[in-house]
C-alpha cells in the first residue's frame, strides 16, 4: 500500500491537543505544545493507519462530519448540530459530495469539478491541509468523502476508524451547534483515482478484471431490492458486501484480514478490481478497504442505479455471478 488511509481516535485526539486523561480542550495558546507532546507519546500505528508524527501544523487540520445514511434519515444535519467532534464541519452528501444528472449517471453521480472545488473551498480546505473525515454509521459516507478528495488530488486525507462511535467510546469531548469555516483556497487536480463508467464495465471484465458488488447479499441475489426498479446484479460480479470489511463496532478489519478476505474472492495486488454498490457511495468503502489490503480498487460511480436504469443492460440473479454476454 502506497499510503495510509485510516486514522485512529488516539491520533486525532493528539492532533487536536486533547488529552484523553482529562478530555479538556486546549486553548489557542497551548494547543501547539499539547499536540506535539501528545503526538510524541503515541505508540506505533497499525498497517494502513497514519502515524501520529509529524502532527499537522497549527491551523492545517480540517475535520469533516459526513452524517448520512441511505436507510437512516436520522443521520442528518440536525444530528450533527446535536453533537460532533469539536471543530468538525458538516458536509452534505447531496449538496457537496454528489452531482446531478440523468438516471443513466446513477443516484449519486460525481460532482462537476468546478462545483466540487467551490464546495471544498467553502468547507475550509487550503493547500497543504490534513483532512479527517468521519460519519456515524459504518464509514460508508466518510469513505465517499475520502475517495472524492483523493480523486481531486489531495493526499493527506484519512477516515477516522470507527467514526463518531469510536470517539464517543473513548469518552472524548463533543461540541454542539454549527462550525462555520473560513473560506479556503485549495487547488484541486481532477481524476487522481481510477474509475470506470457503464460502457467500460464489460470490457473491464473481458480483460480479466474482477467486479465486486458491495451491496447486501439479498440485493445481489435479487431477493430484495428496496431502492432501484430492477433487482439482481451485474453479470460476472462477485458478492462482497461492504459490511464484511468492518466489524461490529464499525472499525475496519486489519490489513492482513482484508488481504485474506479479498484473496478468497480472487483479488491480489496484481488483480484489477472494480467495486460498485447501489449508487456509488458504499462502494467507496470497498475501495478504501482494498487500499488497506494493498490492492488498487477502481470505483464504478454510477453503480447499480446507473446499470439498471437501461433496459439494454443484462441482469443476473441468484447467488452465482453469471456471465457477461460477449456481444455487449
Amino acid at each position: 500500500m502506497s499510503q495510509p488511509v485510516l486514522l485512529s481516535t488516539d491520533v486525532l485526539a493528539a492532533w487536536m491537543g486533547v488529552d484523553p486523561t482529562d478530555n479538556s480542550l486546549p486553548n489557542s495558546d497551548t494547543v501547539h505544545v499539547r499536540t506535539k507532546m501528545l503526538s510524541d507519546q503515541l505508540r506505533d500505528q497499525p498497517e494502513g493507519f497514519v502515524s501520529g508524527t509529524p502532527a499537522p501544523e497549527p491551523g492545517k487540520l480540517v475535520i469533516w462530519d459526513v452524517r448520512w445514511s441511505a436507510s437512516d434519515p436520522s443521520q442528518n444535519h440536525e444530528a450533527y448540530r446535536q453533537g460532533h467532534i469539536p471543530g468538525a464541519v458538516y458536509v452534505s452528501m447531496a449538496s457537496h459530495l454528489s452531482g446531478h444528472g440523468s438516471p443513466a449517471m446513477g443516484r449519486h453521480p460525481l460532482p462537476e469539478p468546478a462545483d466540487f472545488t467551490e464546495s471544498v473551498r467553502m468547507l475550509g480546505i487550503n493547500d497543504g491541509d490534513t483532512v479527517v473525515v468521519y460519519d456515524a454509521v459504518d464509514s460508508s459516507a466518510a469513505a465517499r468523502a475520502w475517495w472524492l478528495l483523493r480523486y481531486a488530488g489531495l493526499t493527506k486525507v484519512y477516515v477516522l476508524d470507527g467514526g463518531l462511535d469510536a470517539w464517543r467510546a473513548r469518552d472524548l469531548p463533543l461540541q454542539a451547534g454549527e462550525v462555520l469555516p473560513r473560506f479556503g483556497s485549495v487547488y484541486l487536480s481532477w481524476g487522481k483515482m481510477p474509475v470506470v463508467d457503464t460502457a467500460e464495465v464489460p470490457e473491464f471484465l473481458r480483460a480479466g478484471g474482477l467486479l465486486f458488488d458491495a451491496r447486501a447479499s439479498e440485493r445481489y441475489t435479487g431477493a430484495s431490492e428496496p431502492i432501484d426498479p430492477v433487482a439482481g446484479h451485474i453479470p460476472s460480479a462477485i458478492s462482497a458486501p461492504s459490511s464484511d470489511v468492518t466489524d461490529a463496532h464499525g472499525k475496519f478489519r486489519s490489513a492482513a484480514e482484508l488481504r485474506e478476505y479479498f484473496a478468497d474472492r480472487g483479488a491480489t495486488q496484481n488483480t484489477g478490481v472494480t467495486a460498485y454498490c447501489g449508487s456509488g457511495v458504499t462502494a467507496a468503502k470497498t475501495v478504501l478497504a482494498l487500499a488497506l489490503a494493498g490492492v488498487e480498487g477502481v470505483l464504478y460511480p454510477g453503480s447499480w442505479s446507473a446499470w439498471s436504469s437501461s433496459r439494454d443492460m443484462p441482469v443476473a440473479t441468484g447467488e452465482a455471478p453469471g456471465t457477461m454476454p460477449e456481444d455487449l
